[in-house]
């Protein structure tokens, strides 16, 4: 299962985790080309290619963790058993995409991220 990501608690709680790496570029505007990826493809220093590579490799790990996290908090809320309309675990998995036991260990880390941390 995903780590939770360093984003801001929508409840303003503290960050868990480091946050994600900035994206110190953007990419050029209308590009045509197939192969073209951020303007990587143009570099030739190694050095650089590896550091901004890495860079996006980073930004996008971390894009991709706390839309995990958002996926896992919409299933949580979808399977809320006080909800009128509330949907199985079954159902949940099949809009997603994923295998009832996959979806359940989804709903499950949805509900502990609504949850909040745990109070001492």
């Amino acid at each position: 299962m995903p780590e939770p990501s360093s984003a801001p608690d929508p409840r303003g709680a503290a960050p868990r985790h480091r946050r994600p790496a900035p994206l110190l570029f953007e990419p050029p505007e209308g590009a045509q080309e197939p192969e073209h990826f951020f303007g990587l493809e143009s570099l030739e220093d190694p050095r650089e290619l590896l550091d901004r590579s890495t860079e996006l490799a980073l930004a996008f790990r971390a894009a991709a963790d706390r839309a995990v996290e958002f996926q896992a908090m919409a299933a949580a809320q979808l399977a809320d058993p006080r909800r009128f309309d509330r949907l199985s675990d079954e159902a949940v998995g099949d809009r997603a995409d994923w295998t009832p036991d996959y979806a359940r260990k989804m709903i499950e880390f949805g509900r502990e991220l609504l949850a909040g941390p745990p109070s001492e």
